[in-house]
């Protein structure tokens, strides 16, 4: 039997919420309504969503704090988080990423737009079909139990840098341009901006710590995971 995916709106105008929700449920999903962040967390204590339409300015807690403090909590961190803005600046876009969503639409947006943005971060949030260990020098992802180590360790990393680092560890010493990584780890990237990629490159090198020297930035063609970062070389 087909489950229905459930997507918590948290949106405190109703015009737009009754709008959102019943797009959503004509097109196969199982909307759910939090007009704040209080509202929100009740439901997420109750059930988990496989998705969240959060708005950035809410009352109460901002749709920023929110999102900031799902990231941070072991039960929530995982569902991706689609922030929906009327502010469309740069500077706003890379704040909402930075404080953990997954991407961003900015008001007013078609209905279209919507669904494939949610439909590419479910994509994004499905398990690797891949379930074999893969090991770079002193770091190992494998995909069979989505854990990363790091000499040993465990490293902490969230669902799209885990699907970003899997793809560059599958492809060593090769150079990914931002558009190849979209479509190959992203899937459906036609309202997602290149920009997207380096913010999750950011977070999945602070998320390595001493091993993000291995994911390289290649000036003007992108990204490349190696296994003898020219940082370590220099410091050798």
């Amino acid at each position: 039997m087909k489950t229905v995916p459930r997507v918590l709106v948290v949106e405190d105008e109703p015009a737009i919420a009754e709008l959102v929700a019943v797009n959503l449920r004509h097109n196969g999903f199982q909307p759910i309504w939090a007009e704040d962040g209080e509202a929100a967390q009740r439901e997420l204590d109750a059930v988990l969503p496989d998705v969240i339409l959060l708005d950035w300015m809410l009352p109460g807690q901002s749709g920023l704090a929110l999102a900031r403090k799902w990231r941070g909590t072991a039960r929530t961190k995982a569902i991706p988080i689609l922030m929906l803005t009327a502010r469309g600046d740069e500077p706003d876009k890379v704040a909402g990423l930075d404080a953990g969503a997954d991407d961003y639409i900015t008001k007013p947006f078609s209905t279209q737009e919507l669904l494939a943005r949610i439909r590419a971060v479910l994509r994004r949030r499905a398990p690797e079909q891949a379930t074999e260990a893969v090991t770079i020098g002193e770091l190992t992802l494998d995909a069979g139990t989505h854990r990363v180590h790091w000499r040993g360790q465990p490293v902490k990393v969230g669902p799209t840098e885990f699907k970003l680092l899997a793809h560059l560890m599958k492809h060593p010493e090769r150079v990914h341009s931002r558009a190849q990584l979209l479509d190959k780890v992203w899937g459906d990237h036609v309202f997602i901006e290149e920009r997207t990629v380096d913010v999750h490159v950011k977070r999945l090198r602070e998320a390595l710590g001493e091993a993000g020297a291995m994911v390289e930035t290649v000036r003007g063609a992108g990204y490349r995971l190696t296994a003898q970062p020219q940082a370590a070389l220099k410091a050798g």
